[in-house]
């Protein structure tokens, strides 16, 4: 074994990088690659779970061997996952040599180094995820995530159990492909409700050692979506979706009290179970979001606190809220006491007609929306299918929620009543 081993690091300032004391004398260094300024703002702020929308060359494989080499992770069994063999060989190379000076042992054939820190690191394709069933790790990372089949399937029946023994921490790194598992992901990580998830946008132009004009010349002969999804790491907006033009629409600014002169309305979807209540303040005047509350409290007297709360603020012409379970109590207290709510009964057919409204409202270009990247995320998310009776059922995907969506959907109806009153 080693002893007083140096490690060759960018000069940043990080967590310490010592590997500790080892058993023998053997002084030995480590070449890990050099983060730029983008690389170290995300692992400054890094969670447990963290998603990376890279736009290309922007160090992809330079940062995940980065971190790898950090010293809280080589004393314990990492795993590398890519889509694809051809895709693995490339971080298989790098990390031979990067790791060179401190690998005891290496098999080419199963793709695994043995470190002389204790740790081990094991390479895998996910063209068959089961493979790496029964693993345990104190890292992972997913590399070109959104490559990769079934990634939701793979996350949750296969890598995620890998992390239990360590709790351990994962890396997705991946330039967007459209609205699959590695976009559900990404808005876990922008959703300030799930604490362990972190997400992060990286564009070309961040690495400092691409030349900008280099971008600038692609940007002349490449498609606009395509520069848009490969070099500005975005999502782009799925056309089959339920909501359109919701990008165009995120032009609101984030309003905190009332303004002179407008009218304001409520759009309340009660939080159930681990959901959360969402308010929707519209200016009806203008037709456009300029707020959501949302809290997780679903405690009786405080949620009717919370509301009331904002009504003396806001002064509301009406307020649309959900009737269904214990929201018709919570309405029956509101009424009572003066406010002017009006219940909305969820079911199939006024949800379909609720959403229908508000989807052309986006289509039309007739509502504006706070540019808040969860009530974004939902919206883009937001799906329909047919029912066997032929009706439309709308909800968001699994391990996602739809609470921002419908909050907004009941406050565009109350909205919409409120403007035909005054002559919209």
């Amino acid at each position: 074994m080693l002893t007083n081993l140096k490690i060759d690091l960018p000069t940043i300032d990080l967590d310490s990088f010592s590997f500790g004391e080892l058993e023998s004398g053997i002084d030995v260094s480590m070449n890990l690659p050099e983060l730029h300024p983008k690389q170290v703002e995300m692992w400054e702020n890094r969670k447990r779970f963290n998603t990376v929308a890279a736009g290309r060359r922007i160090g992809k494989t330079t940062f995940g061997s980065w971190i790898m080499g950090q010293p809280e992770y080589t004393d314990y069994p990492i795993g590398w996952f890519a889509p694809s063999y051809k895709i693995l060989i490339e971080i298989w190379r790098e990390a031979k040599r990067i790791f060179h000076d401190v690998i005891e042992r290496k098999s080419e054939v199963q793709k695994r180094i043995e470190l002389a820190t204790g740790g081990v690191i094991e390479f895998w394709s996910l063209d068959n995820p089961d493979a790496a069933r029964g693993r345990k790790y104190k890292l992972i990372i997913i590399d070109e995530a959104a490559m990769i089949s079934k990634l939701m399937d793979a996350w949750n029946l296969v890598l995620r159990p890998t992390l239990v023994d360590y709790i351990g921490e994962a890396w997705f790194f991946s330039t967007p492909k459209g609205r699959n598992g590695f976009w559900k992901m990404y808005q876990w990580g922008l959703d300030e409700r799930i604490e362990d998830w972190a997400s992060f946008q990286a564009k070309t132009i961040d690495n400092p050692f691409i030349d900008p004009s280099e971008v600038e010349a692609a940007k002349l002969t490449t498609p606009d979506m395509f520069f848009r999804q490969e070099y500005l790491a975005e999502f782009l907006e799925d056309a089959g979706g339920v909501f359109r033009n919701v990008i165009q629409c995120a032009t609101a600014e984030e309003q905190h009290e009332p303004a002179d002169g407008v009218q304001y309305c409520f759009g309340v979807d009660w939080g159930k179970l681990n959901d959360f209540t969402v308010i929707s303040i519209i200016d009806v005047t203008n037709r456009r979001l300029v707020k959501q509350d949302s809290f997780n409290q679903i405690d009786y007297n405080f949620q009717l606190a919370r509301l009331k709360s904002l009504y003396d603020i806001w002064r509301p012409v009406n307020i649309y809220a959900e009737k269904n379970s214990m929201g018709e109590a919570l309405i029956d207290q509101l009424y009572s006491e003066g406010l002017p709510v009006y219940p909305m009964n969820t079911t199939n057919a006024t949800k379909d007609a609720w959403i229908q409204s508000l989807s052309i409202a986006f289509e039309r270009g007739e509502i504006e929306i706070i540019n808040d990247p969860v009530l974004i995320g939902e919206l883009q998310a937001f799906e329909a299918t047919r029912t066997r009776s032929g009706l439309m059922s709308y909800s968001a995907p699994e391990g996602m929620h739809d609470d921002r969506v419908m909050s907004l959907a009941m406050g565009w109806q109350g909205a919409t009543y409120a403007g035909e009153l005054a002559g919209w």
